[in-house]
C-alpha cells in the first residue's frame, strides 16, 4: 500500500470498474478492469484510504498496469494465507467511481500534533462558544465576479490539503485529509444584520473541526455584476485554530488572489510540504534538550516560576457577561518609528519592548510592591524550525510558550529589556514545543498563565498580485483580525498596519474579566512615553511611576466587581496642569483621551497663553462617567464659575453631558472640540486659544 501520495484526485468525468473476484480454487486472484479517464494519483489515493479503514486489506499487495489513457489494469498478489474475500474489493470500487459532486474520502491520515490535540481539546471542552475560533475581515473594493470568486476558492482548496482536513472521531486525535471539500462561501445582502451583531454569531456558530474544511467564506454585499462604484464588499474569514492560525489564513488568501487573478483556477498541484511533512518532521525531534530548558532550575525559569501577578490575578466568572470585548489603539508611523529606534539602541526589537510593557502592567494589576515574578504567554510562530518550505506551510504552528520574568523596581528598565531579548533568543530553538508538553515537564509549576502576548508578523502580499488586481479596478485592504475567543482571558495583539503604525488590538472574555480598555490605553501610554522617559540608569519603579493612575487588579475578575463598579462611580483624580493668571479667570477642563501620554497634556499645558486654569479629568472608562468628572471639578463649578469642557474629536458627547450637570449647578459652561490627539500640542494650544477669543 501506498502511504505519502497526495490527496488530490481529479474527478471531472465517470469511470467504470470491472471487478473479477478469482477463485481460490483455481489460484486466480482477484483483477480490476478500469475504464474511463483514470490517473494513478486516484488509484493510490483510493488504495491509501483502504489502507486506513481496512488494515487488515494490507495482506494484499497491488500492481497497476496503464494500457492507455482510457484503459487500466489493478491486479493483486496476496501473502500466504490470504483469501480473495478479504479485500474489500467493493469498497474500492466505490471509491474509484466516486462522483465529483459527492461528499469526500479519506485518503491518508497524519497523527495530530500535540499543539493541535491541546487545541481540539480546549475547544471540545468549551462546545457552542466558538472557542478557538478565529477571524479577519477586509473590504473588497471594486468589481465582484462570484463564480470566479468560488472558483478560486474551491482551486485552493483542491491545492492545499489543510483546508481539506478534519479530526477524526476516536480518542486519540488522527488528522484526516479528504479527498475533496467544497468551501462554504455564504453570501449575505447588504443591510442583513448589524455588522457587530454578525460577526459574533459568526464566531459563536464555530467551525466543527471534526469535518473537514476549517476555514469559513462569508461575504456581506455585492452581486454578480456588481460595479465599481457600489459601496465595498466585506469579507469575512472565519478559521479554526486546531487546523489554522493567522499567518496560514494569509497565505491562503494570497493563493485565492493569484486564483483569483487566474481566472479562478490555481495552477500546479498540492503544496509541500503539508502538515503531514511536519507532523514526521516533529516526531523525530529529541525533546531530551527542550525537556532541560523549560524545566532548568532556575526560579525564574519559563516553567517553574512561583505564583506570580498576571496569572493568577486574571480570573474569575461572572455568570451574567456572554462574549468577546475587543478594542484597538494605535500608535502613529511617526511613534512607531521612533520606539523601534529606541528598542534598537538598547539591543531590542518592538516585540522585545512589549513583552516588557506588558510585564509592567501585569506587574501593577497584581498589586505588587516589592521584587515579584510576572508570568504570561507570548507566540512564538513555529516556523523558525529546519524544514524546508514552512514558511509557506499553512497550519496550526503559532504556539503560545509560557513566560516569566522578575520584576524588580530599583533594576533599571535596560536589564528588563535585556533578560526579556535573551530569552527570546534562547527559547527560538524550542518554539515547535507546545504549552502543554512544557507543563508536563514541570510537575511543580503554577497553572498556566491566564493572559497572551502576541506580536503577529504577516507574510505581505506580492506587488504582482497588487498590481493584477488593480487593474481588474479592485483595491483590497491586509484582513484585520477582530479578536478570537481562545483558552486565555486576555489576549493583547500587536502588528504594524498598512501606514507603517504599530495597532494594539485586546481582546478579553466578558466573562471571566470586567473590562480591559484601561490595560489597552495604558499600554500605549507606555509604548508611546518610553522612548522619552527612559535613559541608561531609569528604573523599573520610575517606569512604574507612568502607571500610578491605573486601577491595580479592579478590572479583575468577579471577586473584584463590586470594587470594579465603585471605583467607577468615585471622582476621578483631577490634575492640575497650570495655575490661573489671576483670579476669576475660569477653568478650562481637558477630557483626558485613552491612551494619550501625560507628557502631551504637559506640552499643551506649557504652550497655552492663558489666563484660565488648566486641568484635566482623568478617564473613567466605566459606569457615570460625567457625573464623576463632574463631581470631580468641585467648586470650580458653582457661583458662576466659567469653564470650559475640552475634549478631542469622539468626546463631544461626554463634554456636552458634563456641561449640562455644570449648567444645572449654576455654571457657565462652554463646549470645545479638537482635532485628533494626533495634532501637534503647540497647534492645539493656539486653536484652544482662539476658542477663547471667539465671540
Amino acid at each position: 500500500m501506498t502511504s505519502s501520495h497526495p490527496a488530490r484526485i481529479p474527478q471531472d468525468e465517470p469511470t467504470a470498474v470491472v471487478v473479477d473476484l478469482g477463485s481460490a480454487a483455481h489460484g486466480t486472484l482477484p483483477v480490476l478492469d478500469l475504464r474511463g479517464p483514470l490517473d494513478t494519483a486516484r488509484v493510490e489515493a483510493a488504495l491509501d484510504s483502504i489502507a486506513v479503514h481496512c488494515p487488515g486489506a494490507a495482506a494484499w499487495r497491488p500492481v497497476f498496469q496503464s494500457h492507455h489513457p482510457g484503459h487500466h489494469t489493478l491486479r493483486f498478489t496476496a501473502d500466504a494465507g490470504a483469501r480473495p474475500g478479504d479485500f474489500p474489493l467493493g469498497r474500492l470500487a466505490d471509491l474509484l467511481t466516486h462522483p465529483s459532486t459527492g461528499g469526500s474520502f479519506c485518503a491518508r491520515r497524519t497523527a495530530a500534533t500535540p499543539l493541535q490535540r491541546e487545541l481540539l481539546a480546549d475547544a471540545d471542552a468549551h462546545p457552542g462558544t466558538g472557542r478557538q475560533v478565529g477571524q479577519l475581515a477586509w473590504n473588497w473594493d471594486g468589481p465582484f465576479d462570484e463564480e470566479r470568486f468560488t472558483a478560486a476558492w474551491q482551486s485552493v482548496f483542491d491545492c492545499e490539503s489543510v483546508l481539506r482536513s478534519a479530526f477524526d472521531g476516536g480518542s486519540e486525535p488522527v488528522v484526516v485529509v479528504h479527498d475533496r471539500v467544497a468551501p462554504e462561501v455564504v453570501r449575505l445582502p447588504q443591510g442583513t444584520a448589524h455588522w457587530n451583531a454578525l460577526i459574533e454569531r459568526d464566531r459563536r456558530r464555530g467551525l466543527d473541526p471534526r469535518r473537514p474544511g476549517p476555514l469559513r467564506i462569508t461575504v456581506m454585499g455585492g452581486g454578480p455584476a456588481m460595479f465599481a462604484t457600489a459601496p465595498p464588499i466585506r469579507v469575512v474569514l472565519t478559521h479554526h485554530h486546531a487546523l489554522l492560525d493567522n499567518w496560514s489564513v494569509r497565505l491562503l488568501l494570497r493563493e485565492f488572489y493569484r486564483a483569483y487573478l487566474a481566472g479562478g483556477r490555481l495552477p500546479g498541484g498540492e503544496r509541500r510540504p503539508d502538515m503531514g511533512d511536519y507532523a514526521r518532521w516533529l516526531a523525530d525531534q529529541d525533546t531530551g534538550p527542550a525537556r532541560d530548558f523549560w524545566s532548568g532550575g532556575a526560579p525564574d525559569r519559563p516553567g517553574t516560576a512561583a505564583a506570580a501577578p498576571g496569572s493568577a490575578a486574571l480570573t474569575g466568572t461572572d455568570p451574567h457577561a456572554t462574549g468577546n470585548g475587543c478594542f484597538r489603539l494605535r500608535l502613529t508611523p511617526d511613534e512607531t518609528a521612533r520606539l523601534a529606534v529606541w528598542a534598537a539602541a538598547w539591543g531590542a526589537t518592538e516585540s522585545t519592548v512589549l513583552q516588557a510593557v506588558w510585564a509592567l502592567l501585569l506587574y501593577r494589576l497584581g498589586g505588587a510592591e516589592s521584587v515579584a515574578p510576572v508570568r504570561f504567554s507570548t507566540t512564538v510562530s513555529g516556523r523558525g524550525i529546519l524544514l524546508d518550505g514552512v514558511e509557506r506551510l499553512p497550519g496550526a504552528l503559532c504556539n503560545p510558550v509560557p513566560l516569566s520574568v522578575v520584576i524588580d523596581p530599583g533594576a533599571p528598565v535596560s536589564a528588563l529589556l535585556a533578560e526579556l531579548r535573551d530569552r527570546a533568543v534562547d527559547t527560538a530553538g524550542y518554539e515547535w514545543v507546545s504549552a502543554g508538553q512544557i507543563r508536563s515537564w514541570t510537575n511543580d509549576a503554577p497553572a498556566p498563565p491566564d493572559s497572551l502576548l502576541a506580536f503577529e508578523t504577516r507574510p505581505p502580499v506580492p506587488d504582482d498580485v497588487t498590481s493584477g488586481l488593480a487593474a481588474l479596478g479592485i483595491h483590497v485592504e491586509p484582513p484585520e483580525p477582530l479578536g478570537s475567543h481562545t483558552a486565555f482571558s486576555l489576549v493583547m495583539a500587536a502588528h504594524h498596519d498598512s501606514a507603517g503604525g504599530l495597532a494594539l488590538t485586546v481582546s478579553y472574555d466578558r466573562a471571566r474579566l470586567l473590562d480591559a480598555t484601561e490595560v489597552l490605553a495604558y499600554g500605549a501610554l507606555l509604548l508611546r512615553e518610553l522612548p522619552d522617559r527612559v535613559r541608561e540608569f531609569t528604573t523599573v519603579a520610575e517606569a512604574l511611576g507612568l502607571l500610578s493612575g491605573m486601577n491595580s487588579g479592579v478590572r479583575t475578575g468577579l471577586a473584584n466587581h463590586r470594587s470594579a463598579r465603585a471605583a467607577a462611580a468615585a471622582p476621578p483624580s483631577l490634575g492640575v496642569l497650570r495655575p490661573p493668571d489671576r483670579p476669576g479667570a475660569g477653568t478650562v477642563a481637558l477630557l483626558q483621551a485613552p491612551g494619550t501620554p501625560g507628557s502631551f497634556y504637559a506640552r499643551l499645558a506649557q504652550a497655552y497663553p492663558g489666563p484660565e486654569e488648566l486641568v484635566l479629568l482623568h478617564a473613567v472608562p466605566d459606569g457615570d462617567g460625567a457625573r464623576a468628572r463632574y463631581s470631580a471639578l468641585g467648586p470650580r463649578i458653582g457661583d458662576g464659575g466659567h469653564v470650559t469642557l475640552a475634549g478631542f474629536t469622539g468626546d463631544g458627547a461626554a463634554a456636552y453631558e458634563i456641561a449640562r450637570l455644570v449648567a444645572a449647578h449654576g455654571g457657565r459652561p462652554r463646549v470645545v472640540v479638537l482635532p485628533a490627539a494626533a495634532t501637534g500640542a503647540a497647534a492645539l494650544a493656539r486653536t484652544l486659544a482662539a476658542t477663547r477669543r471667539a465671540p
